[in-house]
């Protein structure tokens, strides 16, 4: 049975023929006119025209992807075009570089000059009106398992809470909320020992972007065959901010520490407090074994010993103790810096948790009422 498309493109492919025979027409019957017809008489596969929202590295892996597909033999992409948030962002660095069209968003004049849309880190919701622009929908490339770790740091929370798997997902855009579209395309992957955040995030974005590539490739098959997430298994990656960098001493391990470290480390230092003044954390270096002048004394948590041999400054935590080489207060200081201009000087060698010096003031307080 023909559709209307269909019937609309005979229509279409009657009158040019018609219009071909006169010698006035013939040379309006281009070779991107013949494109055109031929993408109406079969509108439902590559090559796409596609639309890319994105912002930061992670995402121009996948725009690199595209961007070479363009002139490639398998025929994806047919042109391509960017919609980024603000100027110093490196997917409006690398449009610019390669001559992309750019928009700047919310984008416009997007009716009916484009099949698929793909969002890549790009940190806005899509509303309605727009993802109904695309025929063929809107994916997203997610670093992460969905429905595990929804939300706009699912790499960071990967490393911080130690999982030994994790992946990348293509679902299709839903309006109204992140991350909760169907899935079309996903494939797994095993974090390394002891990566950082950055490392993995690298990894997956040349990951991602490969994915994408086999969807775009199939996606009529994979909308036919998408899947729902499941509802069980939802977990969220909130935003970074500085209130994760705050050390627990009593709290946190070892395990729990270094972990911290290589999803933060790169983005932001470990936070302590030191009399009532914030130190950072720098050059961590992991578990130490240390040995005490006096071992009948169990150390509490927060306890600092300047390790002269190693020149490390160990930290204990809740089942050990765990090393930095510098600190940062009113300037970077090595671990010897710090202990000879601070650490010896007075007898309080302890670092103290937010939490701790919160409780410690509100006694304080309580007892001068």
């Amino acid at each position: 049975m023909w559709t209307k498309t269909a019937r609309a493109s005979l229509r279409v492919l009657h009158h040019l023929h018609h219009c071909c025979g006169q010698a006035g027409w013939r040379s309006k019957w281009t070779d991107r006119g013949q494109r055109q017809l031929c993408r109406l008489l079969s509108s439902s596969g590559p090559p796409w025209r596609l639309l890319f929202f994105g912002s930061d590295q992670f995402a121009v892996e996948s725009l690199k992807v595209l961007t070479d597909s363009r002139s490639s033999s398998e025929g994806v992409v047919e042109s391509l075009e960017v919609v980024t948030l603000s100027a110093d962002v490196p997917v409006k660095k690398f449009a610019q570089q390669n001559q992309l069209p750019l928009h700047s968003w919310p984008p416009d004049n997007v009716d009916g000059r484009f099949d698929v849309g793909v969002v890549v880190s790009f940190g806005c919701l899509l509303p309605e009106r727009l993802i109904h622009k695309f025929p063929h929908g809107i994916l997203n490339i997610h670093p992460s398992l969905l429905p595990r770790w929804r939300g706009p740091a699912p790499i960071f929370h990967t490393i911080m809470h130690g999982d030994t798997v994790t992946g990348v997902t293509v679902i299709q855009i839903r309006p109204h909320r992140f991350d909760v579209g169907p899935i079309l395309n996903q494939e797994l992957h095993r974090v390394p020992e002891k990566c950082t955040a950055d490392e993995l995030g690298a990894i997956l974005a040349t990951k991602g972007a490969h994915l994408l590539m086999d969807t775009l490739m199939t996606l009529s098959e994979r909308m036919a065959h998408k899947r729902e997430q499941r509802q069980t298994g939802v977990t969220f990656a909130p935003k970074l901010n500085t209130s994760m960098s705050w050390m627990v001493w009593e709290e946190q391990t070892c395990d729990q520490i270094d972990r911290l470290y290589r999803a933060l480390g790169s983005r932001m230092p470990l936070r302590t407090l030191w009399m009532g003044r914030t130190v950072k954390l720098l050059d961590f270096v992991g578990k130490c074994h240390i040995s005490l002048s006096d071992e009948r004394r169990r150390p509490v948590p927060g306890s600092v010993s300047y390790q002269k041999e190693t020149n490390t400054l160990a930290v204990c935590c809740k089942d050990g103790w765990v090393g930095f080489k510098a600190v940062l207060l009113k300037k970077r200081l090595t671990a010897a810096d710090f202990y000879n201009g601070y650490l010896h000087q007075t007898a309080e060698g302890l670092f103290v948790s937010k939490r701790r010096e919160s409780q410690t003031h509100q006694m304080r307080k309580n007892l001068t009422l």
